[in-house]
């Protein structure tokens, strides 16, 4: 069984969750909780780094798309890191994501410094 393991670091003004493990029913509650900490906290510019994620589940697409919605209710932003495309390691999220048509919903970044960057371009879904 994979464990789910998340590191927060700031990044300027933005709030870095590095997630690596399986984002499923066990552990998206998880990943809720600390977008939610980090908006009580203030901080409502949020990167979710799932370059480490090997499993998304129905759930984990749950906890993603409701993260987008509470940062948007509080005209914050959410960013999200994923490898390319055609990356062997960690390109399940991107796969799910895309499958169910909610890839588009989300500004996806190769890394943190392009993420976190104000005038870099999100990768295009």
């Amino acid at each position: 069984m994979t464990t789910l393991t998340v590191n927060e670091v700031e990044h300027g003004a933005w709030t870095v969750l590095h997630i690596s493990g399986e984002l499923d029913l066990v552990s998206s509650p998880v990943i809720r909780r600390r977008v939610h900490d980090a908006v009580a906290a203030g901080r409502h510019d949020v990167v979710l780094d799932l370059s480490e994620v090997l499993f998304c589940d129905s759930s984990g697409v749950g906890v993603l798309i409701a993260a987008r919605r509470l940062l948007h209710s509080c005209r914050g932003r959410l960013r999200l890191i994923l490898p390319a495309q055609g990356a062997v390691e960690g390109s399940h999220v991107n796969r799910v994501l895309a499958a169910l048509g909610v890839r588009r919903l989300f500004a996806v970044y190769a890394d943190v410094d392009a993420a976190t960057a104000d005038e870099a371009e999100p990768l295009s879904a």
